[in-house]
């Protein structure tokens, strides 16, 4: 399909979004095939718009600017065309890519529950996961297995529980905003007030189960995938290690980041795996 000038500056945009808003995401994306980048800009743009909406436009009417959101990009998809550049670069990774309406769907109610819900259940909680997470690396599978709909069957697993993984190392990773500036708490029956070793000990193993099945997928993706799914999976490890590291009284006291020149050094080190064949 050939861009228009239109298309072209409204997937500008939403790499705009995508650099301005994570450096590490970028570095993956960044070492993705060419033809797999545009789309994946697209959707972490779209991902990223509804996430502001829910968790920063605090003071604004976010009911029903989620609700407008909504029906925007449905419009968007139905006519193929939209004014804002970051819903018409997604529209087009839609109608390009096939993505099922089912993902957007599933992650646009989690973005709801995120505007009513403070506590999950277990089914709750993992209702929240599939769409904010798990549904939105099923959209990315969809982009990289286009013309391969059987290894997308084959990899649909794994990529739900490599999305499982990340956000469950985010909800950790964010308890003090989360928790203490909004009053979330993600986990079942978890009382961060007095966050326990066995607490920590529970989700981490669960975490790592996630991890296992999430990377025998990954080095079954196809050679203009792998690296960069790879290399977030690697920088996700990496946070995840200085999460188990920390004692569960310190988790809330801080927000836990990866340096730039540590994100540098694991590209290299996926770069190097990559070429020799080991990941």
């Amino acid at each position: 399909m050939k861009l228009t000038l239109y298309d072209s500056i409204a997937l500008k945009c939403s790499r705009e979004v995508t650099t301005g808003y994570s450096t590490s995401f970028s570095l993956g994306i960044r070492t993705l095939a060419k033809k797999h980048r545009p789309a994946i800009y697209a959707i972490y743009g779209f991902v990223r718009l509804a996430d502001e909406i829910v968790d920063t436009f605090f003071g604004h009417r976010q009911r029903e600017m989620l609700d407008r959101f909504r029906n925007d990009t449905a419009e968007a998809i139905a006519e193929g065309v939209s004014s804002n550049p970051v819903l018409h670069s997604f529209q087009w990774a839609v109608n390009t890519y096939n993505i099922d309406s089912e993902f957007i769907e599933a992650f646009l109610y989690s973005m709801e529950m995120d505007l009513e819900q403070k506590n999950h259940d277990h089914h709750s909680y993992e209702k929240y996961i599939y769409g904010s997470a798990e549904a939105v690396g099923l959209m990315c599978l969809r982009v990289f297995c286009h013309d391969d709909p059987q290894r997308f069957d084959r990899l649909r697993e794994p990529a739900r529980m490599l999305g499982s993984a990340f956000q469950k190392v985010n909800f950790l990773r964010d308890i003090r905003s989360d928790y203490i500036d909004r009053g979330r708490v993600y986990f079942p029956g978890v009382d961060f007030n007095n966050f326990s070793s066995h607490d920590k000990k529970q989700i981490e193993q669960d975490i790592e189960t996630d991890f296992m099945t999430a990377l025998e997928g990954i080095r079954a993706l196809d050679g203009g995938s792998r690296r960069g799914v790879y290399l977030a999976y690697s920088y996700y490890q990496a946070l995840f290690n200085k999460i188990r590291k920390t004692p569960p009284e310190a988790v809330a006291g801080q927000r836990f980041r990866i340096s730039n020149t540590k994100k540098i050094v694991l590209l290299v080190k996926v770069i190097v795996l990559d070429l020799t064949g080991l990941i």
